[in-house]
């Protein structure tokens, strides 16, 4: 018997080639079974970016209930309008997208209930809600109703005009119809005083506009002015066009930027029904909307995912940002993302 040697080197060649040809084919494999699955897999679904909690019905029940049953949507404009992941467009544009799509595809949800607590906030804002809010309710052929639980003034009454219905709790005050923008502090006295001077490098007329270390000049504020204008007078003529019974002429010479109670603003016309009961706006909502409350549906709401992380980063920490930044805040209840803002805001210790 003969036996046959086989040199290390023609060993190790073909272990190396078992390993190749057997990655080799790992590969080839997984990438004829993603082909396969692509083909007959269901279309890619973005992911949700809000979560979805079920809220108590007339009846006071959260229950449970198929698929195929109706819902109504009830989105909260809680605080200040513009806040960054809390109530800003972008949060109100994925509870508009996520309410088409997932649990709530097939256009389940038949109705919108804002529901309004707010001094209002940003220009933007506002606008873009406003907007968002009327062309879903025009694309999908839905009823929108807002129901005021304490405060609806100024960026609140503009949202809220994308509202077919408006119905305000017996402690609400509503109104403020109105455009604000500084404070501006100049301390050009104070640094003269102590010695101190200053030097801005611009390029463009009033680049520097309301530097607040030099003086000002007397027409320095001529574009601010008209730009403020032009953002008053869309406010208007966008509540004025949803309420028609509020007079534009006598908004503008004499409600203003004020603010009133229920029944006053009832009788000027700003909301449709004061005193009313939460459950009343989303009966009648239900009514609008051929939702019978005798049969299976659904309250729900949308509300943004909060990822810590996310939020961390995008922050304004050191940590992350690797600077520190030192300013002088006089206007302390006013926030960061509302300074040097156009806003639709009520603001006590601003005057509209």
């Amino acid at each position: 018997m003969e036996i046959t040697r086989e040199s290390i080197f023609v060993s190790t060649l073909r272990g190396v080639c078992k390993i190749f040809f057997s990655v080799v084919a790992f590969f080839l494999a997984l990438f004829f079974i993603t082909t396969i699955y692509s083909i007959f897999s269901p279309s890619y679904v973005p992911e949700e970016k809000t979560k979805l909690t079920i809220l108590p019905n007339l009846d006071g029940k959260e229950q449970l209930v198929s698929l195929d049953t109706p819902a109504i949507l009830r989105i909260n404009i809680d605080g200040i309008i513009g806040e960054p992941q809390k109530l800003d467009s972008q949060v109100i544009e994925n509870i508009l997208i996520d309410s088409q799509r997932g649990l709530l595809q097939k256009s389940r949800i038949k109705a919108i209930l804002l529901h309004i607590n707010t001094p209002g906030g940003t220009v933007i804002d506002s606008d873009n809600i406003y907007r968002m809010l009327k062309e879903h309710k025009e694309t999908h052929k839905i009823p929108i109703y807002a129901y005021i639980d304490g405060l609806c003034a100024s960026g609140g009454m503009y949202v809220a005009s994308a509202a077919d219905k408006t119905y305000a709790s017996p402690s609400s005050i509503i109104g403020s119809v109105g455009v604000v923008f500084g404070p501006f502090f100049n301390f050009t006295d104070a640094m003269n005083k102590i010695g101190v001077q200053s030097k801005t490098l611009t390029q463009g007329l009033d680049k520097d506009m309301f530097n607040p270390f030099r003086p000002w000049k007397a027409d320095e504020d001529s574009s601010i002015q008209t730009t403020m204008v032009f953002f008053y007078k869309r406010f208007v003529d966008i509540v004025t066009s949803a309420r028609p019974r509020l007079d534009k002429q006598k908004l503008v010479d004499e409600y203003g930027a004020k603010i009133y109670d229920g029944p006053q603003a009832q009788s000027y016309g700003y909301i449709d029904q004061a005193d009313a009961e939460y459950k009343t706006a989303l009966r009648d909502l239900m009514a609008q909307a051929g939702v019978d409350p005798q049969k299976p549906y659904q309250v729900i709401q949308l509300a943004p995912k909060h990822n810590f992380l996310e939020a961390l980063i995008n922050g304004v920490s050191p940590l992350f940002t690797g600077k520190v930044e030192h300013t002088l805040n006089l206007a302390e209840n006013k926030p960061a993302f509302l300074r040097d803002q156009f806003s639709y805001l009520f603001d006590p210790g601003v005057h509209e």
